[in-house]
């Protein structure tokens, strides 16, 4: 009974952290659906190309948007176009930083933690997008043949056939048609809602309901003297600090005491700076929609880049420490907070959630 209230506690928690990050993410991204036309992003981003990826992952930098956040986000710029690579840099480097995260950490870590956060976050992204791009190409649609008789033909694929009506129409001297697939519609609030709220929402609404009850879980099975554990076992230090932030949900900023707390516990900079990096670019719900909207092969990507970068990088900064005078413990400060908007947030995010996982069973069974 104890481990129930635990678990329900602890899924109260968590969703409260990600609910108002969640639903402005959403928000956020139906305002860019509208604004931005998919042909931008397509052109941009659509190429499997390592132009694409570092375009991706510039532009994902300064947003401040958290790790579930930036799913709605991800989710929306695949649909416009953009390619496996581009979308999963675009997945890392956006939680990782962000305006506010880099001012946080100089806050709280001064210029060296903050240039080599937001250098490294641009690596790890840049080569996850990259190795996605040369081993999980897009599947390409063939047009389908068909014999009859003697003789064959075959039909190309929906888009294609559209591509061709819209060039061949654009072709002609008919100015109308040209000027209606060249221009974007006036902006709609309404349709920034019912794609954020309807179709980006609906795709994610499962693969969020698993992240946050196994999130939950993991969150009631991580001992409270983590610490502890760490500085006895100073040589695992990276492997375990890996396995707890990876599927444990945290954003970039409210990272930060954490890992503050980690250094002044002892542990080393290098470890602190691993849960930096991996806490805030994934999670159990992160994971699970990577898998779903780009498949197995990306995530595993996704994950690898991640967990090598990390660690490779926390055992740069430890050797960057070591050479030279400073106690990386003597940069730390903290602060942390809670509010009423994080619970509206929960129940609105909840409902929907459970709206869209439970409609396909009462479709059925009416």
């Amino acid at each position: 009974m104890d481990y129930l209230i635990e678990f329900f506690t602890a899924l109260y928690d968590l969703s409260n952290a990600m609910a108002p990050y969640i639903l402005f993410g959403l928000f956020f991204a139906g305002v860019l659906h509208e604004l931005v036309p998919e042909t931008l992003v397509t052109k941009h981003l659509g190429k499997e190309s390592i132009s694409s990826v570092i375009k991706s992952t510039i532009f994902g930098i300064p947003l401040p948007v958290c790790s579930c956040g930036v799913i709605p986000l991800a989710t929306s710029i695949k649909k416009s176009g953009a390619s496996k690579g581009a979308t999963l840099s675009f997945l890392i480097s956006t939680p990782i930083t962000g305006v506010d995260s880099i001012l946080a950490t100089y806050g709280m870590f001064g210029w060296i933690f903050t240039l080599y956060r937001i250098f490294t976050s641009m690596v790890i992204a840049m080569v996850a997008g990259i190795l996605t791009n040369i081993f999980d190409k897009e599947d390409e649609v063939k047009p389908m043949t068909f014999a009859r008789g003697k003789k064959s033909f075959s039909l190309a694929p929906l888009s294609s056939q559209e591509d061709s009506e819209e060039s061949s129409c654009c072709s002609t001297k008919a100015s109308s048609c040209c000027s209606s697939t060249e221009h974007k519609a006036k902006f709609s609030l309404k349709k920034a809602f019912t794609y954020a709220f309807g179709t980006l929402l609906s795709d994610i609404a499962k693969p969020l309901l698993w992240g946050l009850l196994i999130g939950a879980l993991i969150t009631i099975a991580i001992p409270q003297n983590l610490s502890d554990i760490l500085i006895e076992y100073s040589w695992l230090s990276y492997i375990i600090v890996i396995a707890i932030a990876i599927p444990m949900y945290v954003c970039a900023t409210a990272s930060l005491p954490i890992a503050a707390a980690l250094m002044l516990s002892g542990v080393s900079a290098g470890a602190a700076f691993v849960f930096l990096s991996a806490g805030p670019a994934t999670n159990t719900v992160t994971i699970g929609v990577v898998k779903k909207m780009l498949g197995t092969k990306s995530l595993y990507i996704y994950l690898s880049s991640i967990s090598i970068g990390s660690v490779a990088f926390g055992l740069g900064l430890d050797y960057v420490f070591s050479i030279s005078d400073i106690d990386p413990s003597s940069l730390v400060h903290m602060h942390e907070e809670a509010g009423l908007i994080a619970i509206i947030s929960s129940v609105i995010l909840w409902a929907y959630i459970l709206y869209y996982s439970l409609k396909p069973i009462f479709s059925k069974k009416a």
